[in-house]
């Protein structure tokens, strides 16, 4: 199986962790190269940058499209990572290169990730040891090879624990509610 660790802005991440969307714009400023690292439905996961340097959640990769910047935030609005959209476009706009910066709707690169997940800080998982500092947007991983293994062994684990976290929760919610007053009815056929 493959996956990819895409390098994620902190205060993004921050952002949405605290929101919790049902899908995210994984957003690239410079919106001139294609994303074809995945293929819909394989795991895309976020490497937070210094001084965290740690994979704190993913989601699942749906379609990557280069629009404007008035579009992906029309389409997703604080899905894209900001409670506004002029933050939204500064922040695009100081992470351009030269002229780039002075277009008035810019076109970026929009990696749509659906069923986010945010792991807590206490389960964050450490960068692989093959993660160089250098690495600018990103890394494949393959789970035939020891390190993608380990690491697909580790997400699996976290997902698990909240996933049970959060069914034990619902578990007691649902018992609660499931049962109401009793009645009969006579079934109606056709």
């Amino acid at each position: 199986m493959k996956f990819f660790i895409g390098v994620t802005d902190n205060e993004w991440f921050k952002f949405l962790a605290a929101l919790r969307p049902d899908e995210v714009n994984f957003w690239q400023p410079g919106g001139t190269t294609a994303f074809h690292a995945l293929s819909p439905g394989e795991l895309f996961l976020f490497k937070l940058k210094s001084p965290h340097n740690a994979i704190a959640g993913g989601g699942f990769f749906v379609s990557h499209s280069r629009i404007p910047i008035s579009l992906a935030w029309d389409a997703f609005g604080t899905k894209n990572g900001t409670d506004d959209f002029s933050i939204f476009r500064a922040k695009i706009l100081s992470l351009r290169q030269g002229d780039a910066r002075l277009d008035i709707d810019p076109t970026i690169g929009c990696i749509i990730l659906s069923q986010p997940f945010f792991l807590d800080r206490t389960t964050w998982i450490p960068a692989p040891e093959d993660w160089h500092p250098s690495i600018v947007q990103g890394k494949t991983y393959y789970t035939d090879d020891r390190i993608g293994a380990t690491l697909w062994s580790q997400v699996q684990e976290r997902l698990l624990l909240q996933k049970v976290e959060k069914e034990g929760v619902l578990a007691e919610v649902e018992e609660a509610e499931r049962y109401g007053a009793e009645y009969l009815t006579k079934a109606r056929l056709g």
